[in-house]
């Protein structure tokens, strides 16, 4: 397709990104919550949406089976952000990435300890640089569902999650015991893409970049 092609998630990235493709003039003729289609035509006849898994967003833009794509920090840095170029960072999805256990659960103390600690994560490449570099000894889990259930059911002692409101760790009787980092949606463009289709791309991207300052 000689056109763009942008791979977005459903969701709150979907719906947080709407005002910036709208700042650059691209609308999207479908809502993807409520249509079940993969492919979405926009406003423009050489700009199409394709939805897919939040965690695939790198990989359709790295192979360029996307031109762009927004995806989370915590997306990008599990997947290594191989072969994508990353203009911007879009300040939207805003959350952060922690180190949650159970209420009553002496964290620091088992950290102090030298205590090998068993952690349930889908983020298996942060827990694990996040750790090392703390001198932590861990076993790491890889859970692709609800991590709140793991320390509850004895599976670990401790998660790392992404967490907004904290609302969800409340309601299973975790606390947050340390924050990693904070986490934004970023921009990722397909950087062969960027070269050979650089007239159609730049002003996107400027445009974007306009809407998010």
């Amino acid at each position: 397709m000689s056109g763009i092609t942008i791979a977005l998630s459903k969701g709150r990235i979907f719906e947080e990104t709407l005002p910036l493709l709208a700042a650059a003039g691209i609308v999207p003729a479908e809502d993807p919550e409520k249509s079940r289609k993969l492919i979405i035509g926009t406003n423009r006849d050489d700009v199409r949406v394709v939805i897919v898994r939040a965690s695939d967003v790198p990989t359709y833009v790295q192979y360029g089976a996307a031109d762009m794509g927004i995806a989370g920090k915590d997306v990008l840095l599990e997947h290594g952000g191989a072969g994508l170029y990353q203009p911007l960072d879009l300040n939207i999805a805003r959350c952060r990435m922690c180190v949650a256990a159970p209420v009553g659960f002496d964290y620091a103390a088992a950290v102090r300890r030298g205590a090998r600690l068993r952690i349930a994560t889908k983020y298996i490449a942060v827990a694990r640089e996040h750790f090392a570099a703390k001198g932590v000894h861990v076993d790491l889990i890889k859970l692709y569902g609800s991590m709140e259930l793991a320390p509850l059911a004895g599976l670990a002692e401790a998660i790392v999650d992404l967490v907004s409101s904290g609302a969800t760790l409340k309601a299973n009787h975790l606390v947050e015991v340390e924050q990693i980092m904070s986490i934004s949606s970023r921009l990722v463009v397909n950087q062969a893409a960027l070269k050979m289709k650089r007239e159609l791309l730049q002003p996107v991207i400027a445009a974007i970049e306009k809407a998010v300052r």
